[in-house]
């Protein structure tokens, strides 16, 4: 069994260097993921970086412990969202301590979880683990899972992968076991352009956007109406938003291009597939007909930009079970929003989410996570790691 957790301030002291790299998912993370090599090379621990196709992006996958068994993955992601027109009272890539919070961007999704794991490395590397500890940190997780699923696929292909997984998101250290799936979608109307005083000779594109944005909305008022529910989701049935929409040149021209962006957070077990089929039907049966017997170049396209797959609530997960023991807690969470948790269920790793900080703290001006986090993080991973040993 692993030696219980020191109050030294390591977990700090990495958090503020991990907070130094502006790794927000348009810019590179190779120089956090070189640090964290770096880092855990120092005792004798080596890393297996996965590459994006740019060559710009990494994720790192490292073993502690034996490699001829399987163990447990602690996992998440490095980069983080943007800062810009948010009004910080401090410098985003510096930590700041203020009453018992450590600011910064990042320090609740999802450094501060990153620094707890790492603060255990040296700990774990003197420690003849009977089962592996499996460190699992990606890029572009905030833009749409990539690097989890680049991770996925490489976990996939591996003869001994591991038995099970703790994604750290924030859920305030509570033990989730479930969370909705996001289809995020693109949609491009076009149209023919005229003279506004002659509209009937030309297709316009925002209006045919409005009425696909219209239809959305009815779809999810239906949703909220019939369902299917589940309780312990907030809210608890299926959501689609429509969050962008650009479109029109001038006011007298008819619009030609109009393009808006849409998502679809689905429970467990509802595939949000059948969602957009439904659209496309409308779109094709109702909007094409009338576009195209005006311009019959017209159209509508409709591009998946990401899939996250839901994490299904599974009462056999035993690492759902021992982590509720160890927490005292008698029912998992459910959460709404998406985490890469799904995809690593998806290669047939029973996988939970718990970590420090809450959701309401993150993407924010003046992120934060709580000392008092920081705190009951690093018992829980030395409890878990401990149990993971004795499994």
């Amino acid at each position: 069994m692993p030696p219980k957790p020191s109050r030294d301030p390591d977990a700090r002291s990495l958090l503020e260097e991990l907070v130094g790299f502006d790794t927000v998912s348009s810019n590179s993370n190779l120089a956090l993921i070189e640090f964290i090599s770096a880092y855990l090379f120092r005792f004798g621990i080596q890393s297996t970086l996965i590459r994006d196709e740019t060559g710009t992006k990494a994720d790192l996958l490292a073993t502690i412990g034996p490699s001829d068994t399987g163990g447990l993955m602690l996992a998440g992601h490095t980069d983080v969202v943007p800062v810009e027109n948010q009004d910080w009272a401090t410098d985003p890539f510096r930590v700041d301590e203020r009453k018992g919070r450590l600011y910064g961007r990042g320090t609740c999704d999802m450094k501060g979880f990153i620094a707890v794991v790492l603060a255990a490395v040296p700990e774990l590397a003197n420690t003849r683990l009977r089962r592996p500890i499996h460190l699992a940190f990606t890029y572009d997780e905030e833009t749409g899972c990539f690097g989890g699923r680049a991770l996925a696929r490489h976990l996939e292909r591996l003869k001994i992968r591991p038995l099970r997984c703790v994604v750290g998101e924030p859920t305030g250290m509570a033990v989730v076991d479930g969370h909705k799936g996001k289809l995020s979608v693109d949609c491009h109307v076009r149209g023919a352009e005229g003279h506004s005083a002659f509209i009937d000779k030309g297709v316009n594109a925002v209006e045919i956007a409005a009425e696909i944005v219209a239809h959305l909305r009815a779809m999810q008022k239906n949703l909220r109406r019939e369902g299917p529910f589940d309780s312990r989701f907030d809210p608890p049935f299926t959501t689609i938003h429509t969050g962008q929409m650009q479109g029109g040149i001038a006011r007298n021209i008819i619009p030609k291009d109009c393009r808006f962006e849409f998502e679809i957070r689905n429970l467990p077990h509802q595939d949000p597939g059948e969602i957009l089929a439904e659209l496309r039907s409308y779109i094709s049966d109702t909007l094409l007909p009338e576009m195209q017997a005006v311009a019959p170049k017209s159209g509508v396209e409709i591009d998946i930009q990401s899939d996250i797959p839901a994490l299904a609530p599974d009462e056999e997960n035993e690492i759902l079970t021992v982590a509720l023991q160890l927490t005292g807690t008698n029912a998992p969470g459910r959460i709404s929003f998406a985490t890469e948790a799904g995809l690593y269920q998806g290669v047939g790793i029973p996988t939970i989410v718990c970590g420090p900080g809450h959701i309401a703290q993150a993407h924010k001006p003046d992120e934060f996570v709580a000392l008092d986090q920081i705190a009951l993080c690093r018992t829980f991973l030395h409890d878990i790691i401990a149990a993971n040993d004795r499994a």
